[in-house]
């Protein structure tokens, strides 16, 4: 796989004084195509890392296919140009995506992918109900275990983390990019590949529509995440049924939706 984060020459400047020249590490980005049986169907700006995980959590979270047994085959091939991760999935589902024309193009940014008029922001969301309970300490020790496990962030300061936490295990699987949309794309396809079962969603961004949209097609009931949600994605959340946890900071956080999923007080 290609280099995921280099080293590049700077000059510091702190406070109005120059220093000497030294180096920093900055993350890749690459363009990669997801291909499925032939039809390009997005080209993202991603960190060219876990991008079996990306594919496929991509066309599951898009709603490409439903599951991850209609996804036949995958491949990653590189070129000089960029990446493709090409899949082939199973007829019927192939045919409604060709019917749906989603041609997509996505940088970093904070686009919908792949829609095509304004009803369609407003998707209808599968109720969340699994019946996950956390307290205080648990997103305590949860975020203070992302921040270990961010290996990415912590020689760049400059990736997103998606990552899954279990009640028996803490949390068991993190996903890393430039963009915080590939970030949970990453985590989405890596559950459904190692067939992980749910739990609750730690985000290192804010929550915007689409991650909530994400999280509630992956059956994530707890979205527990470090900065602000925006109004559509409290309401998306709510409709889901999702409890939406934001501002998470070691001494406290705030919940926006679905309390009864959290026990508060940080002794229990």
């Amino acid at each position: 796989m290609r280099i995921v984060e280099v080293s590049r020459p700077v000059t510091p400047l702190k406070v109005g004084a120059v220093t000497g020249p030294t180096e920093r590490c900055v993350p890749e980005e690459e363009p990669v195509a997801i291909v499925c049986n032939g039809t390009t169907v997005a080209v993202m700006m991603a960190t060219p890392a876990d991008l079996e995980d990306f594919a496929v959590g991509f066309v599951l979270s898009e709603r490409i296919v439903s599951h991850r047994d209609e996804i036949r085959r995958l491949e990653i091939v590189i070129h000089d140009a960029g990446i493709e991760a090409r899949l082939w999935i199973v007829e019927e589902r192939a045919r409604a995506m060709i019917g749906r024309r989603r041609v997509m193009a996505g940088p970093t940014g904070c686009g919908l992918c792949g829609i095509e008029s304004l009803e369609q922001v407003d998707r209808i969301l599968p109720a969340v109900t699994h019946k996950i309970g956390l307290s205080s300490a648990d997103i305590a020790c949860a975020l203070a275990r992302l921040r270990e496990m961010q290996t990415l962030n912590r020689a760049t300061r400059a990736a997103h983390a998606a990552a899954l936490w279990q009640k028996e295990s803490g949390v068991v699987m993190v996903r890393e990019d430039v963009g915080r949309h590939n970030a949970l794309d990453k985590l989405i396809g890596a559950m459904a590949r190692q067939e992980t079962g749910t739990g609750a969603l730690l985000l290192t961004s804010r929550v915007s529509i689409e991650l909530v949209q994400k999280a509630a097609f992956a059956n994530l009931p707890v979205i527990i995440a470090i900065s602000v949600p925006t109004l559509a994605a409290i309401r998306n959340a709510s409709r889901a049924e999702i409890t939406l946890i934001a501002i998470a900071r070691d001494d406290g956080f705030e919940i926006f939706t679905r309390p009864e999923r959290i026990r508060c007080g940080f002794g229990s």
